[in-house]
């Protein structure tokens, strides 16, 4: 599988590509695109539902792209509503270049506000609300994780990481390859340079990079899951085994053979309908 090869000069061409090659969903599930009032003017989200049965558990989704590309209308929130039976509310948050951090953030952050403030008029329950994503997606929901424990601090029943795009320096054993399948390291270094709009390092925010963070304590339970394949594997283990030791419950699953967003390209190989049951399993045991 080649590396995307992104740089400030083709994402909007990749993105056209992508774009023009997104299939048909084979997920039956209710739509309802909706504007999400923020700080910086509304953002769009899409409300995935099975069935309109009430006070349905919640999560709030954010799509992967490596903080520069996807979209909202996302397959695996589709996936997510019709397996669980559950209302999903994928976010369109502004992607960098041309937004990096906070604006994406901020977007999240303001979407999950917005579902606690409306959780009647949408027909969930507010007690059972979590939030999560895959890659960049679930970078971004860990970083927000924080940003709500540090805010208003709403209960959140779960925080549902596949692997998570979380650490703008990759110093770790997987990190130091420079030629992963699909997500490699120059184009990882290139995607973090866009979001933060620079390179800070170690100064970097932890709401972005949440490796940076130096306090987990506080924060709602995690699941992670990641190839053994993958450049993020041994950030996305060392944050597990972070989130363990400040108190957190925390189930980490490592998939063998598989590479970054191995389980959407080939989703009938065994191992990634394995990935796939693992962080179902524990999305549905989460909001119970």
């Amino acid at each position: 599988m080649p590396p995307l090869e992104i740089t400030r000069d083709n994402v909007a061409q990749i993105r056209a590509v992508m774009g023009a090659r997104r299939l048909p969903s084979a997920v039956e599930v209710s739509s309802e695109q909706v504007s999400v009032p923020t700080q910086d003017g509304a953002v769009d989200a899409w409300i995935y539902r099975k069935t309109s049965r009430p006070n349905q558990p919640a999560l709030l989704w954010i799509h992967g792209g490596g903080y520069l590309l996807g979209s909202a209308d996302d397959e695996r929130a589709r996936i997510i509503a019709a397996e669980l039976d559950m209302t999903v509310v994928s976010v369109e948050y502004r992607l960098a270049p041309e937004h990096p951090f906070p604006a994406g953030s901020e977007d999240c952050y303001a979407t999950l506000e917005w579902m606690v403030r409306e959780a009647a008029n949408l027909g969930i329950d507010a007690s059972r609300l979590a939030i999560g994503g895959a890659s960049a997606g679930s970078g971004m929901s860990a970083g927000v994780a924080l940003m709500n424990r540090d805010r208003a601090n709403h209960a959140l029943r779960l925080q549902l990481l596949l692997y998570p795009m979380i650490d703008n320096l990759h110093a770790t054993e997987s990190g130091k390859y420079e030629n992963h399948p699909v997500w490699n390291q120059g184009t990882s270094f290139r995607a973090w340079e866009m979001y933060l709009n620079g390179t800070p390092g170690l100064d970097a925010s932890p709401y972005a990079a949440a490796a940076r963070a130096k306090d987990l304590t506080g924060l709602p339970p995690a699941y992670i899951c990641v190839g053994s394949e993958d450049l993020f594997r041994d950030e996305d283990v060392e944050y597990a085994r972070r989130l363990i030791a400040a108190g957190v419950p925390c189930e980490l699953a490592i998939f063998p053979g598989l590479y970054h967003g191995g389980d959407m390209l080939v989703p009938g190989a065994a191992v990634s309908q394995r990935l796939q049951r693992s962080f179902l399993a524990a999305l549905s045991d989460a909001l119970r």
